[in-house]
């Protein structure tokens, strides 16, 4: 509350604690209370004020024209993590909360993240999930806006961005990083790119985020070797192996009446990202509601087992024709 009312007349700041607050019932259970705090703030927030971020940044254009605000859908209950990644998460929230007590003995907080992984392994539900968590606004960069085909104004969007995530309090996410990123020395690359990785070196290495800068790449190969240093913590993301894939199934089917054990099939999804068993979970789940049947049967599972392998197959084959 003091937090709070010191931050009154700094509209960013003053809706970032309000939101921790927010946040903070929720996790108590007062999800009434939660709910009515949160309908106020939104409705105390001007249209016009809600959509326009220009006056956070001193930039002929507006930051929305490459930011979206994204509303976080995911908890840190719908995630399963290695128990290394659980530890940094934890570690990293820890700090965030105690950031005035490590400015007093001159020490910074952690706040640029990369995230690194194969596609559907939860780098992008990890980041709205740890926005959730510490009671942060999540932001989403918009890559194909950001990257101009005219010379010169890739650089000058990223800096918007930059300038963007210094000002207002948040969790601002930049998927597909590798696209600004890739290493200089890709001959597939021409000046201008270059250029632009010059300059994103240069913000990443001065920017002191008022919340956290993540990054995610499928990639990491394709960066370039002078990105790395540039942030305060890397986290890996790895394919699920077979005990994890058990919690994942565990958990997508918590709330499912099931006619069938889904362990019984870990060794047919084995190495399968969340994002593949996810929608083989899902595509079960819908077969026993067409079926109107109150449970779902292990045919159901193997259907759509079925049709995520054929999925696999088929993208596999213009992988290698591509």
């Amino acid at each position: 509350m003091k937090k709070l009312l010191g931050s009154y007349g700094r509209d960013d700041e003053f809706r970032a604690v309000a939101e921790q607050i927010i946040s903070e019932e929720e996790k108590k259970n007062n999800r009434v209370l939660a709910r009515t705090l949160r309908k106020t703030l939104e409705n105390a927030a001007s249209p016009k004020a809600a959509r326009a971020l220009a006056p956070l940044i001193p930039f002929p254009d507006a930051a929305s024209d490459f930011v979206e605000r994204i509303e976080p859908q995911r908890t840190k209950n719908d995630l399963v993590l290695s128990t290394e990644n659980v530890r940094i998460f934890l570690d990293l929230i820890r700090e965030y909360r105690r950031a005035d007590d490590l400015h007093r003995h001159g020490l910074a907080a952690r706040s640029k993240l990369l995230f690194c992984g194969p596609p559907g392994c939860g780098k992008t539900i990890s980041a709205e999930a740890f926005a959730a968590e510490v009671g942060l606004p999540f932001f989403t960069v918009k890559l194909d806006r950001l990257i101009s085909s005219y010379l010169g104004e890739t650089a000058t969007n990223v800096r918007k961005i930059f300038e963007f995530a210094r000002t207002q309090p948040c969790v601002l996410f930049l998927d597909e990083f590798d696209a600004l990123a890739r290493a200089r020395d890709d001959a597939a690359d021409h000046h201008e790119l270059r250029r632009v990785v010059n300059s994103l070196l240069l913000f990443i290495d001065r920017i002191r985020p008022k919340g956290f800068l993540i990054a995610a790449t499928n990639l990491d190969d394709a960066l370039d070797p002078a990105v790395w240093r540039r942030f305060d913590e890397v986290i890996w993301f790895d394919r699920p192996d077979r005990a994890a894939a058990g919690r994942y199934l565990k958990l997508r089917f918590k709330n499912v009446k099931l006619a069938f054990d889904p362990a019984g099939h870990l060794d047919a999804v084995a190495d399968y990202s969340y994002a593949e068993l996810e929608r083989i979970c899902l595509g079960a789940i819908k077969a026993s509601i067409i079926d109107r049947r109150k449970e779902v049967r292990e045919r159901d599972f193997a259907r759509a087992l079925a049709d995520e392998r054929r999925r696999r197959q088929r993208a596999g084959r213009l992988n290698q024709t591509a």
